[in-house]
């Protein structure tokens, strides 16, 4: 029987998951963090993981030790310490700073359908990575990426095109991370075995 489910995660060992939710067929690897964020269906972090208030699409692949919507500290004011926002964990009468905490959680990653993201990668906060994108190992993303293209550096800048403009079009059209799960299934080997023009032509894309 298949490990991954329908109805339930699999959440591999030593994970923190606070206040977010699971599509179908997704899997958080060994020891990731994940807070605030939706996974969609299919999608998956391998191990150490951090994932912070992101909306993260169908088909991701997420690689092993890579940061999505990594937090920020307050540049503007005198300290830049967590003792700012953190207070109670320093003064019995002290609270946190609601209001910082809201605003950060409001700063929201949004990663597309069929994504990869290379190990040790970033993605900083309120970025968008279109359908299709993939991230280098070790690159920092702090703009938006088109879809289908493929970003590498500190900061991330474009090194090529993932698929023609007109493929990417067409595919993102064809969505077919919308099909059915047995869908997928009678059409894997055309997936494993066709190019993606010769896939798009067959289905109509």
């Amino acid at each position: 029987m298949p490990k991954l489910s329908e109805t339930e995660p699999f959440i591999h060992t030593d994970c923190e998951i606070t206040d977010s939710t699971f599509g179908t067929y997704v899997e958080i690897g060994r020891g990731s963090r994940v807070n605030n964020t939706y996974f969609g269906d299919y999608s998956y972090c391998d191990r150490y993981a951090d994932v912070a208030n992101a909306q993260i699409g169908k088909f991701a692949n997420i690689a092993a030790f890579s940061r999505i919507g990594a937090t920020d500290h307050p540049l503007n004011t005198a300290a830049c310490h967590h003792f700012l926002y953190r207070s109670a964990d320093y003064w019995d009468d002290t609270t946190p700073d609601a209001a910082f905490f809201n605003h950060r959680r409001s700063r929201t990653a949004y990663i597309g359908h069929d994504t990869w993201i290379g190990a040790g990668a970033m993605i900083k906060p309120d970025i968008t990575l279109g359908d299709g994108v993939v991230v280098a190992s070790g690159a920092m993303v702090t703009k938006d990426v088109d879809p289908y293209t493929i970003v590498a550096g500190t900061p991330a800048i474009p090194l090529r095109l993932r698929q023609p403009r007109d493929i990417a079009e067409r595919l993102i059209a064809l969505a077919w991370w919308d099909w059915k799960h047995d869908a997928l299934r009678s059409s894997l080997e055309d997936f494993r075995k066709l190019s993606a023009e010769a896939f798009l032509e067959k289905y109509n894309g």
